[in-house]
């Protein structure tokens, strides 16, 4: 019962708009009172948890997003997609959501695609006429690509939690992720000319090839670095957290020398953002790995599954409830509340159910793609549209049909295909 009552007053706490951190810190609080918790025992184990090797990636990952904003290198990935593709019938629409996926393979975040892609795109994209909701609401959804690519930090966050390799976890969400790309380029090319029409500037040929030959040189140090993170990993040249360095390193070479975007000045803001951005995710998986100790000394893992099963006990009746549950809760909350809080409650009942926990870190991070757009918090839909400068009002309606006709549908495949997730961890022996 003090399980759920946490459950509830962590949802209460954030839609009534206490920051997430602290909303955590008052689960807490209850919890510790609740069952009489050694408050010095619990911090001592809260900080173990936290002394991870694997966490160092978190904030030089975060870094790297920042540093592929100020450094010019999003821009320029922009620009060689739109001269490759822009010209064909969705071409527009199609390079937001490519530039999104190479964006998240050297990110890893959401956020930062949100901020830099729809800061580069979104105007071009109304030139060439997308409404701005629209645009806005594509724009939300791809972003999410940062969180199926890797490198992720919802991957990372979910391997920590739950005691994964972070390298298979990272491996899993590649089938999804580009049956997301496919989805929304396809969807993206049936909206073009029935909900709005897509104009074309004329250009030579002799200006198109001058235009595609700049373009793909100015983009080659931008283009190498997904290249060198991707294929270190998989290689076995480094660790996910030797990738984050070498990605954050990378991306300070290629803003600093190579574009000459990035300022001494530029650096240092970017470093305190990012030292921001950390911190308060530091202080969520604190708060939430003491929360876990006290809920799984309780047993209220083992309970959730019960309570389940005795409801429900088809298999195939269970995993749409736990993709429900998860909908909800990433409607509701943010997506590191939910890859650190939701998703260990569920894995339990996943196991016993017969999923590989690989697979279910998949599932989690398609859950993610639709609960962050999804109202009524809405985090990167309501970001998108704040950069793409739209009535969020008229964004809901295409966000929703994008999400209903592609990110649902792939987070079924996802959830009822296994291999689609596991084949890839398997062919490379991680699993």
């Amino acid at each position: 019962m003090e399980g759920l009552i946490a459950v509830g007053l962590l949802l209460v706490m954030m839609v009534i708009g206490v920051p997430v951190a602290w909303s955590f810190a008052g689960v807490l609080a209850y919890l510790v009172s609740a069952y009489d918790v050694n408050i010095d025992t619990i911090m001592m184990q809260g900080y173990r948890s936290l002394d991870s090797v694997i966490l160092i990636a978190l904030p030089l990952f975060v870094l790297t997003g920042y540093l592929m904003q100020g450094g010019g290198i999003a821009r320029r990935l922009v620009e060689f997609i739109e001269v490759m593709v822009g010209k064909r019938r969705g071409g527009m629409g199609a390079s937001m959501v490519l530039a999104s996926g190479i964006f998240g393979a050297i990110a890893g975040t959401a956020t930062a695609a949100v901020a830099s892609i729809g800061t580069i795109m979104i105007g071009p994209l109304e030139q060439r006429g997308y409404p701005r909701h629209y645009s806005s609401a594509l724009l939300g959804i791809s972003s999410l690509l940062g969180i199926l690519i890797p490198p992720s930090i919802t991957m990372i966050l979910f391997a920590v939690v739950t005691r994964q390799s972070v390298a298979a976890c990272f491996a899993a969400s590649i089938g999804p992720a580009i049956l997301l790309i496919l989805g929304l380029i396809v969807a993206n090319r049936f909206s073009v000319g029935r909900l709005f029409h897509e104009t074309f500037a004329a250009a030579s040929d002799g200006q198109e090839r001058m235009s595609k030959g700049r373009a793909t040189i100015s983009a080659l140090p931008a283009l190498s670095l997904p290249l060198i993170i991707l294929g270190g990993i998989y290689g076995g040249i480094f660790t996910p957290t030797e990738a984050a360095a070498v990605a954050a390193f990378c991306a300070m070479i290629v803003g600093y020398f190579f574009y000459r975007d990035l300022t001494a000045k530029g650096f240092v803001h970017n470093l305190v953002a990012a030292a921001e951005t950390t911190g308060t995710v530091i202080l969520i998986l604190l708060f939430s790995f003491m929360i876990g100790r006290i809920l799984a000394s309780e047993g209220i893992p083992q309970d959730l599954t019960e309570w389940v099963t005795s409801m429900v006990s088809n298999p195939l009746l269970i995993l749409i409830t736990v993709n429900l549950v998860l909908i909800l809760a990433g409607m509701i909350i943010d997506d590191v509340s939910v890859t650190v809080v939701v998703a260990p409650l569920f894995l339990p009942l996943m196991i016993e159910s017969g999923m590989h926990p690989v697979h279910f870190a998949s599932i989690v991070a398609c859950s993610v793609v639709i609960g962050a757009n999804s109202p009524p918090v809405a985090p990167i839909l309501y970001m998108a549209c704040r950069i793409g400068k739209a009535d969020i009002h008229r964004t809901i309606a295409p966000a929703i049909a994008l999400m209903v006709f592609v990110a649902l549908p792939v987070m079924v495949i996802t959830t009822f295909v296994p291999e689609l997730s596991l084949a890839l961890p398997r062919l490379l022996g991680f699993l």
